[in-house]
């Protein structure tokens, strides 16, 4: 008993050994970008195509069945590089990382309150109001965020989300784990609408983040995608609006990604 013990901590705190390059990821161009700090994004409202996604075939099977599935009339992807730490070391995250990660992307309840930019506004606004697990669809039963002490390969949630653009909402999250990577899908089970007009029918909305270690970096991808009504500026409101949010998450996971890699 106490081997196993011994062994469990030992791996938890060593790195796991095969991740992947950035290079090996991504276009050399999009690559020499993202070192030099900056992000890259792609926005599509006309039969879009994912031109940042990254050379992982998990990554491209699971996207490749939303969009099937889908069809959308429009994309907007984001590609981000974080680095893991300051010191310049390329250590693998660990076990123990991993695991805080992929709890860190469950909990749906430290999204209330975050801020995005409203482009129509010219000012920040917030994104959601409020943001909990719920216990399925139809019943609506609050729960705490689910924390696990070690990633599942596959894991279901709900959450209803007060969102102030788009109304009060229920959203069924999909994520998958591997070694190397953690991966999660949005998707909307309810309508959702700006004001008084329609804009994102039921099931018609898919989000996806993915979090791909590369030794010194995390490669994070983000990706909107969505059937939007048929009104005219509609879909160009969208689009931005959808681009803005994506960043608002991706500020929310480098804050949480920062206590993983800085604090600790």
């Amino acid at each position: 008993m106490k081997v196993k013990l011994v062994l469990l901590m030992f791996f938890a705190a060593v790195p796991l050994i095969f991740s992947i390059t950035l290079e090996e990821l991504v276009d050399p161009a999009h690559a020499a970008q993202l070192r030099s700090g900056e992000s890259v994004t792609a926005t599509q409202l006309k039969n879009p195509v994912l031109r940042l996604l990254p050379n992982s075939e998990e990554l491209r099977q699971f996207t490749a069945d939303i969009n099937a599935a889908l069809a959308p009339t429009l994309a907007v992807e984001t590609l981000y590089l974080y680095k893991k730490n300051s010191d310049g070391s390329s250590d693998n995250w660990t076990e123990e990382q991993r695991t805080s990660l992929f709890n860190h992307l469950l909990s749906m309840s430290t999204l209330t309150g975050i801020e995005y930019y409203s482009a129509s506004r010219q000012t920040m606004r917030t994104f959601y109001e409020s943001s909990v697990v719920i216990d399925g669809p139809s019943t609506k039963k609050p729960l705490p965020d689910p924390v696990f002490s070690q990633p599942p390969a596959k894991y279901t949630l709900f959450a209803r989300q007060k969102d102030l653009t788009f109304g009060d909402n229920i959203y069924r999250y999909d994520f998958i784990s591997s070694q190397d990577a953690l991966i999660f899908s949005q998707e909307n089970l309810t309508a959702m609408v700006a004001g008084i007009i329609p804009a994102v029918g039921k099931n018609k909305l898919r989000s996806v983040l993915a979090v791909i270690d590369c030794g010194d970096s995390l490669l994070i991808y983000a990706v909107s995608m969505a059937k939007a009504v048929s009104v005219p500026g509609m879909g160009d409101r969208i689009g931005n609006s959808f681009g803005n949010r994506a960043e608002a998450v991706l500020k929310w996971f480098i804050g949480k990604a920062d206590g993983v890699f800085v604090e600790n």
